[in-house]
Order: C-alpha cells, then sequence, then structure tokens
C-alpha cells in the first residue's frame, strides 16, 4: 500500500501541483460484493478523489509477447485513457501481449513491468513506461535488479515474467524469452 501511496502523492504533486495530503486507503471502502474473490481497485482522481471503482480481476494466460515499437509514447503515471497503449496492444497479431520498446529500449508490455531471469537473478529494464508499485516493491525488497535491456539484450535471458500489483514473482505469467516475437 505505501507504493500505492507514494505514487499517489507523486501525482498530485507533479500533475496538480498540489502537497495535499491525502491518505489514498482512507478513501476507498470495500463494498461488499468485492470482500470475495479478486478484484481490482480503480481510484480515479484529480486534486480530490473523483471515483472509486471495484473491478473483478481475471488473469490472462501469457504464452507469447510481440515487440512493438513507439518512440514516443509517454505512461508514466496511470492514467484513465489507455488509447496509445490500446493501439499498441492491436498490433499484437497472434501473440497475447505485447513488448513496448522506447528508442530501443525495452519498456513494459500492456498492463505490467516485465522480468528477464538470466539464470540467477530476475531483472527489470531501467526504461519504464510506468514504474509500477509492484515494481517499486520488489526492487526495494532486492528480490529483482534494475539494468538497461535493450532488444539485442533478449539472447541473455531464459525467461521472462509479467509483474503488477496483482501479479508477484510467485504467481505471475512465466514464458520461455524464445516466445518473444519480433
Amino acid at each position: 500500500m505505501e507504493f500505492h501511496q507514494a505514487r499517489f502523492e507523486n501525482a498530485l504533486r507533479e500533475y496538480f501541483k498540489t502537497s495535499a495530503k491525502i491518505n489514498l486507503f482512507d478513501c476507498i471502502e470495500i463494498p461488499e460484493f468485492a470482500k470475495t474473490g479478486l478484484f481490482r481497485c480503480r481510484v480515479t482522481y484529480t486534486k480530490k478523489i473523483e471515483k472509486v471503482e471495484f473491478i473483478l480481476h481475471q488473469y490472462r494466460e501469457i504464452k507469447s509477447l510481440k515487440l512493438v515499437e513507439d518512440n514516443y509514447i509517454d505512461y508514466s503515471y496511470k492514467y484513465a485513457n489507455r488509447e496509445n497503449l490500446s493501439v499498441l496492444f492491436e498490433k499484437k497479431g497472434t501473440c497475447d501481449d505485447i513488448l513496448i520498446v522506447k528508442n530501443d529500449f525495452i519498456t513494459d508490455c500492456s498492463a505490467a513491468n516485465p522480468v528477464f531471469f538470466d539464470g540467477k537473478k530476475w531483472w527489470t529494464p531501467n526504461t519504464p513506461l510506468l514504474a509500477g508499485t509492484k515494481r517499486a516493491q520488489l526492487l526495494n525488497e532486492k528480490r529483482i535488479f534494475e539494468c538497461r535491456i535493450t532488444i539485442k539484450d533478449l539472447i541473455k535471458y531464459q525467461m521472462t515474467g509479467l509483474i503488477n500489483a496483482m501479479q508477484d514473482l510467485e504467481n505471475m505469467p512465466v514464458l520461455s524469452s524464445q516466445n518473444i516475437k519480433t
């Protein structure tokens, strides 16, 4: 929760030029229907909390990724408008998801930060579009490590995993790095 709060406060400062002290979790009340099962909580805000939604979460099976390039995409915070990501996702072809490349650097998938296993450690690109909360937590815990990863570097890795707030190292989709298609 501390990583969600930190990202929320950073967004308030950067986009809305406010340092208002709003405890994100004081604003969230879990409805009865979301107390059983797996739900994502989506908070929409400006200078104040606008809306809190609970959405049933279903894991997607990911067995292949398509490299897609966009040198201009910006997704440094979670935005309600994901149109740019949706346009890129449509380029996945027969693959299950995309792996976005920006200026020759590996960044993110459509809804996750990638991690790459070299046989000893899990590595995540130091060029994410969105520095996710699970990514921040795992880096803080020294369970994953950051480094520069380009398309050419992908051959160094045996496996690729996808982490996000709903997917930790223990329950993330994992695929052979050979299943990343150009």
